[in-house]
């Protein structure tokens, strides 16, 4: 069983920068598919970007696209969540989230089987 924790979220401005970590224990994240989500206050957790390490295939939502990256190191111990020009609206408790690599990338919450505890991240504008 994997565990994961989330790392990395605080309180910026408006146009900065943030990356999100999230590491492993128990076992190496490259059997799995990976997948960052977020949830602001009063809304449904959505979907923001995914991974999936057989064949380097990476997935945005629409809202996201052009501004976060998705990426993971070599061991395959620790994903990140690059975040760049940051919104007011991208405010959200983030969660990292895996599931078996074989099913490949959903945009589902429900898909997913291990999540980490959350990091909040906050733009002010």
């Amino acid at each position: 069983q994997v565990r994961l924790t989330e790392s990395g979220g605080g309180l910026v401005q408006a146009g900065d920068s943030l990356r999100l970590s999230c590491a492993a224990s128990g076992r190496t994240l490259s059997t799995y598919t990976m997948a960052w989500f977020r949830q602001a206050p009063g809304k449904e957790r959505e979907f923001v970007a995914a991974i999936s390490w057989g064949d380097s295939n990476t997935a945005y939502a629409d809202s996201v696209k052009g501004r976060f990256t998705i990426y993971g190191d070599n061991a395959k111990i620790t994903l990140y969540l690059q975040m760049n020009s940051l919104k007011p609206e991208d405010t959200a408790v983030y969660y990292c989230a895996a599931r078996p690599m074989r099913l490949g990338i959903s945009f589902a919450s429900t898909s997913y089987d291990h999540w980490g505890q959350g990091a909040q991240v906050t733009v002010s504008s």
